[in-house]
């Protein structure tokens, strides 16, 4: 068959790629021992390097392990992108245990049908949303939940005075059997000593469709398919230097497209993610020009924004060296 197709590639984009064999968070050990002090994660002014990166993702997962959640079992991801989500999904995949990732706009009914297909017992969740997840895992097999605040890791002065300036987006985690606090098991659990050791073909992340015929449903990604994912992405951006780039996450994590060409492009490479939990031309443009952004996937709408954005000319988006769009056609 003629791969008319390839005609369309860029001459550094080869037809045709090996594979490394290294699941995601193996990529993140290897990337955490080459690029030890390099920023990982960009947040609000807060930088986490790789190595602390690894050692908080380590942790998490021995916190799991501690809340008895074993290798194989499906926990539930209810959060923006924030720190607490990347090391949420690696520590999952650490424990060898499988992300189900879930949209935090989604009403409770379609949230109780992904919970009972995922099988999830456990539920890492943004505080606004406790007081409602608390009363739905009734209907569920959620058993515990874990809470996360989106001032943990600001820093500061921001953090004290989110509460005053961000009023109804931190809340206090209510009172309840089997809730548990993010910061606590990253601070009081050791690192895991023993990684889990993942197959190629086991399940890594289960992500849910829209449901736009019929009812969500969960499509089953195995950690070769999500880092072979990365490996091909990542070939059509050759001039980009392993721990030289900086990534915006502005795209979901709990979509295949923001999880691939965002959070786990930068850690199988070593470049900085920028978290931007709600995107928006303004955040976008500022998150690009601080930390002077040189990679970013975005959808039409988005790239549209930002060109009618009216003070575009304000910021420096210079820096930028390639983009990635996606989920529909991009107008000229």
């Amino acid at each position: 068959m003629d791969k008319i197709w390839l005609k369309s590639y860029a001459a550094s984009v080869p037809a045709e790629i090996d594979f490394e064999k290294l699941t995601l968070p193996e990529a993140l050990a290897r990337t955490a021992k080459q690029f030890p002090n390099n920023p990982a994660l960009l947040w609000e002014g807060t930088s986490i390097t790789f190595r602390e990166l690894d050692d908080m993702v380590s942790r998490f997962a021995s916190g799991l392990k501690s809340l008895g959640v074993k290798p194989g079992e499906a926990v539930a991801v209810l959060l923006p992108n924030l720190v607490q989500t990347v090391v949420s999904i690696y520590g999952i995949l650490r424990l060898g245990a499988i992300a189900a990732l879930n949209n935090p706009l989604y009403t409770d009914r379609e949230l109780e049908h992904q919970y009972n297909d995922s099988g999830s017992t456990s539920l890492v969740c943004l505080d606004v949303l406790m007081p409602r997840m608390i009363n739905l895992r009734q209907r569920t097999g959620i058993k515990k939940i874990i809470s996360c605040h989106i001032r943990d890791y600001l820093p500061f002065p921001k953090k004290q005075l989110f509460p005053f300036v961000r009023k109804g987006m931190h809340l206090k985690t209510p009172a309840a059997p089997d809730v548990f606090e993010f910061t606590d098991l990253v601070k009081n659990n050791p690192p895991l000593t023993q990684p889990h050791k993942a197959a190629w073909d086991d399940t890594a992340f289960l992500l849910y469709t829209g449901g736009t015929t019929g009812v969500s449903k969960g499509v089953e990604l195995t950690h070769g398919n999500v880092s072979s994912n990365v490996q091909q992405c990542r070939s059509w951006f050759r001039e980009f230097e392993l721990g030289r780039e900086v990534v915006l996450g502005c795209l979901p994590f709990f979509h295949s497209f923001g999880m691939t060409t965002g959070m786990n492009m930068a850690i199988f490479y070593g470049w900085g993610l920028v978290l931007v939990p709600k995107p928006e031309p303004l955040t976008i443009l500022e998150g690009v020009s601080k930390y002077k952004v040189t990679h970013m996937a975005a959808v039409p709408t988005l790239y549209n924004g930002l060109i009618n954005f009216p003070d575009l000319k304000k910021y420096d988006i210079t820096s930028i060296k390639g983009c990635f769009s996606g989920g529909a056609p991009l107008p000229m």
